[in-house]
């Protein structure tokens, strides 16, 4: 075993040094921030899951999914579910697409979002602008990044609806995937990548994964102006709602055993309030975000046959 970690390890650092070598896709910020835009903008409603104002909000990403050139599993992009919770019931809907892999390996790097947020409360619009729309933007550039320049492995991107009605998409897509989870070597989710007034995002997830700890440290190198990446809020010594681990998309992925990676900013004012809007979002760091996942995404693709299959760690600060 020893020998085995060794030779994983080694692996590992030449594909680290292969890919701070290999050319930076080029981010359209001025898309993102567009996609942005739309997604918070009052017509929107707070994206609110089986709302008018959420299929409206779906309706403008499956024009963008078809627009990039991301394909559907069979003839839709729409994956609906439903659940029952002690606000009722309600009828989500997910949206999963596809870019084929240029290499041979049937390793999958699934990259997620959600797009939906609280909606109307007492009359207030809640827009949600860096709660999640920001976190959808970054996947789209992803997207339109490998579309212009394939990734080595098949990529699913998956638009999770519910996340605020308690990661109900995310559960959905678990419970009935389009590859089965043993094919998907890691998930990368983004949640709220619009500002900070350190200028910190942070990645979770290698306290749980140590394998992925490597990838992470030369990613945060990596990161771009004025974005500061930390590591944290994955485990002890974070507890409670420091610990994100439960909190977002990547629970239901962490329960089922599928390596994760979560990256977004620390909770601010705005968070979870009607004042999350498009005019506080920074635009200098949003940018330097979006281009710090899109790098997240093609370093973790080239790397993924080397990361070793292990089940994130368990702690009882997640519980």
């Amino acid at each position: 075993m020893p020998k085995l970690r060794a030779a994983l390890a080694a692996l590992l650092a030449l594909g680290i040094a292969a890919c701070a070598t290999a050319p930076a896709d080029v981010v359209d910020r001025a898309q993102a921030t567009q996609d942005l835009r739309i997604l918070s903008a009052d017509d929107m409603q707070g994206r609110a899951v089986g709302t008018p104002g959420g299929a409206k909000a779906r309706a403008y990403l499956l024009g963008r999914l078809k627009a990039i050139g991301v394909q559907p599993f069979g003839s839709s992009y729409e994956q609906p579910f439903s659940f029952t919770d002690k606000e009722g019931t309600a009828n989500g809907v997910n949206l999963v697409g596809r870019i084929p892999g240029a290499g041979s390996s049937d390793k999958v790097l699934v990259i997620g979002a959600h797009y939906d947020h609280e909606g109307v409360k007492n009359g207030e619009i809640y827009n949600g602008a860096d709660d999640n729309a920001s976190g959808v933007a970054g996947l789209l550039a992803i997207a339109a990044a490998f579309i212009k320049s394939p990734p080595e492995h098949e990529t699913v991107f998956v638009l999770f609806d519910a996340e605020e009605r308690g990661l109900r998409g995310a559960q959905a897509f678990v419970d009935k995937p389009p590859v089965p989870l043993e094919r998907m070597a890691l998930l990368l989710n983004f949640d709220m990548l619009g500002r900070n007034a350190q200028n910190e995002l942070w990645v979770a997830g290698p306290t749980r994964q140590p394998a992925l700890k490597p990838v992470v440290e030369a990613l945060v190198k990596e990161a771009a102006p004025p974005v500061v990446l930390k590591i944290g809020h994955d485990g002890p010594p974070w507890k409670g709602a420091d610990d994100w681990t439960l909190l977002s998309d990547q629970g239901p992925f962490h329960t089922a055993g599928v390596p994760w990676l979560y990256i977004g900013v620390d909770y601010h004012p705005d968070y979870h309030k009607p004042t999350d809007d498009f005019e506080r979002i920074a635009p200098a760091f949003f940018g330097g975000a979006v281009q710090t996942v899109v790098t997240a995404a093609r370093k973790f693709d080239g790397l993924l046959d080397a990361l070793p299959r292990e089940k994130p760690l368990d702690f009882p600060a997640a519980k």
